[in-house]
């Protein structure tokens, strides 16, 4: 039975709904159709809040096989009329979600906060902010999105539409649920596809709360759903014959999963936006105080729980003790602000959940035999899964905290001589999505920059992502590209139309 019972319209006749959700009346339905429904599998997830452990929910709905081919079949019908619908009204609908998201941010960061543990000041405040800036981003994208014409000069005038792929999908992470959600959903919107997203079984709540502001913002039944559940679910959209595109963010093994189940049924498109073991670059030359602000919050932020995160620092031989002293006193103090992640004043919340933590734990034990500690290495307090700062320095390039990503506030310390010998190593991963190089030499970090394999380089600066540029990195962080332009590619198809006139 549906939880939110009036009728959608269009934007001019959509009716103002409450919004009902909070820690005390936690979304747990699915949104299929514009409608809040139960699940038709009796499957449930359970979630715990990470700051003690304790349990949230224990009946939140798994959209099973029958559930992902309703959603498929909304979506389907919606297609036809959504695709013609003008750019104009797309860019107003998109705009109005931004706006309601942006009015209701204080509510929708508790929702993700109460099962992820990132506190409202450093991270979701920030996340909240940027979902609702990634909707206006694209909504002003629907109306300029240009194809191409080439010259009539051979007696054929060459068209270039780009065209909608249809029904899509996204499936994502934990750790920035709702700006991921966006940055998915919006230029899949914006450029006329329906689109279905799959929140992380960990962190459901304040996706699906957007179902009361998408219905809301006056979208039509079908054009956006969302289905929470498991890998299951994921695996369910990742071969289902009728969904076009799917685009994750997750673990490249999962991603390695998704590519494969997307090539044997339907060879739907795919874009993956995986791992990263980040390294940042710092110099003899480079600027002291900047370089160990950006590699403190680079490895601390959301808790080390960030994709992009550098996780290997390099120091060159000239500044490595000072850039150490300053470090690792850094870290220390950032280490004062981890706490509970609805106090004022804390910065730093605890990972995720009990599996990850013992993940990360397992990380700790094992590098104390890989590198010498330098500060942090071990749970905080003796509740919740909180763990302090952590740096390992003169790590062997070989060993397993130097080569895995850990996903948690760990990173390792070396130093380096040459820049020869810098490229190689920080090139020395199956990764690549983000580095920073730390100088005042401008002619060095452009020459190193284009040497890195990496998606992304900052230069005195890292692990930062900026909505207008195209998001992704090489090797096994992934394929394709997420942001800007290029995402808008990824959501259509182009079709070239020729039309003869030598007749």
């Amino acid at each position: 039975m549906s939880q939110q019972g009036t009728p959608g319209g269009d934007a001019a006749t959509k009716t103002k709904l409450s919004f009902p959700w909070s820690a005390s009346n936690l979304p747990k339905q699915l949104f299929i159709n514009n409608e809040y429904v139960d699940a038709k599998s009796p499957r449930k997830l359970t979630v715990y809040n990470p700051k003690d452990g304790s349990l949230l929910v224990d009946d939140v709905a798994i959209a099973g096989e029958h559930d992902v081919d309703a959603a498929v079949a909304a979506a389907e019908a919606a297609f036809p009329a959504w695709k013609k619908t003008k750019a104009t009204e797309r860019r107003n609908l998109l705009l109005k979600l931004a706006d309601l998201i942006e009015e209701h941010s204080v509510k929708l960061a508790e929702l993700t906060r109460l099962s992820l543990g990132a506190p409202f000041a450093s991270f979701g405040a920030l996340e909240i902010k940027g979902v609702s800036e990634a909707y206006r981003y694209f909504a002003g994208w629907c109306d300029k999105f240009a194809g191409e014409s080439f010259p009539q000069d051979d007696g054929f005038l060459k068209i270039v539409r780009n065209e909608p792929l249809g029904v899509t999908a996204g499936i994502t992470p934990w750790n920035g649920p709702v700006a991921t959600a966006a940055l998915k959903s919006a230029p899949a919107l914006a450029t006329g596809n329906c689109f279905i997203l799959k929140p992380s079984e960990k962190t459901p709540f304040g996706t699906l709360a957007l179902g009361t502001l998408i219905k809301e913002a006056g979208f039509p039944p079908g054009v956006f759903q969302i289905l929470s559940g498991d890998g299951s679910t994921g695996a369910l959209l990742a071969s289902h014959m009728k969904i076009r595109k799917i685009s994750f963010t997750g673990s490249t093994a999962t991603g390695r999963k998704i590519q494969e189940m997307a090539a044997k049924s339907n060879l739907k498109r795919v874009t993956l936006e995986l791992g990263g073991k980040s390294p940042a670059v710092v110099f003899d030359d480079a600027n002291l105080e900047n370089a160990i602000f950006w590699c403190v919050n680079a490895i601390c932020t959301n808790t080390g729980q960030v994709c992009c995160a550098a996780s290997r620092v390099y120091v060159q031989e000239g500044i490595y003790d000072k850039f150490l002293e300053g470090y690792k006193k850094a870290m220390e103090e950032r280490a004062k602000t981890v706490g509970d992640p609805d106090a004022e004043g804390t910065m730093m919340g605890p990972i995720v959940d009990k599996l990850q933590f013992d993940r990360v734990s397992g990380f700790l034990e094992r590098g104390r035999t890989q590198g010498t500690l330098l500060t942090g290495g071990s749970r905080i307090g003796d509740q919740g899964y909180f763990i302090g700062p952590t740096i390992f320095a003169d790590v062997p390039e070989d060993a397993e905290i130097c080569k895995k990503e850990i996903f948690g506030p760990v990173a390792i310390l070396n130093k380096f001589k040459t820049e020869e010998e810098i490229i190689a190593k920080a090139n020395d991963t199956e990764y690549g999505l983000m580095a920073g190089i730390f100088t005042q030499d401008i002619n060095r970090a452009l020459r190193i920059s284009a040497d890195l394999d990496s998606g992304m380089v900052g230069i005195n600066c890292v692990s930062l992502v900026f909505i207008t540029t195209p998001f992704g990195g090489t090797k096994e962080s992934g394929t394709g590209r997420e942001n800007a332009i290029h995402v808008l590619r990824a959501f259509t198809e182009p079709k070239t139309i020729m039309v003869n006139l030598t007749y």
